[in-house]
């Protein structure tokens, strides 16, 4: 059973397709959201949900006090449950059906300085690390100043290729899953 750990919608239990998705354990997220509380990420913060599945890292920043959640995946029966999902929880989020790319890709031109705060990317396992550096390198105009980039993978995946634009700055392991933290690089590095 997946449920929303903590915030305004503690306890609501999520759909799950019944394959093609791996939710975020409720450990993992736990400790996940416990960090990103701690750094001061999440009240009033404007989230990127990348390869959302359920819903189920998305609506938890939103439960716990994000200001808005994008909420991008592109498969139809995850995408179906993810929209239940927020129905359900009556959390300020919004799903957007399309591939990661092809999401991002639609802004680019705007300005550099962009609105999203916190981008949650956690795909599936077998995304081959060249579509991860693609993905990531996309991010660019949707990112604010100050924003973070969690990155979640296997714990045998290795080191995501951070676009020159992004700096990591930890890294934590939960058993079999790895996140990495990564930042905007200073002006002077770009």
């Amino acid at each position: 059973m997946t449920r929303i750990v903590a915030g305004i919608a503690k306890g609501r239990v999520l759909k799950v397709p019944p394959k093609g998705t791996r939710p975020t354990s409720e450990r993992v997220r736990e400790a996940l959201f416990s960090r990103l509380e701690h750094m001061g990420m999440l009240d009033g913060a404007r989230v990127l949900d990348l390869y959302a599945g359920t819903g189920a890292l998305g609506l938890e920043a939103a439960s716990r006090g994000a200001a808005s959640v994008e909420l991008v995946e592109k498969a139809p029966g995850a995408a179906r449950i993810l929209s239940e999902n927020i129905r359900a929880t009556g959390l300020p989020a919004r799903a957007r059906r399309s591939s990661v790319e092809s999401f991002l890709s639609a802004r680019e031109g705007r300005p550099l300085v962009g609105e999203v705060d916190l981008v949650l990317v956690d795909p599936p396992y077998d995304l081959p690390e060249e579509e991860l550096a693609e993905a990531l390198a996309l991010l660019g105009p949707w990112l604010a100043p100050d924003a973070l980039v969690v990155v979640e993978r296997s714990s045998r995946s290795p080191e995501p290729e951070w676009p020159d634009f992004l700096v990591l700055e930890d890294e934590r392991r939960w058993g079999e899953t790895l996140a990495w933290f990564a930042g905007p690089a200073p002006l002077e590095g770009r």
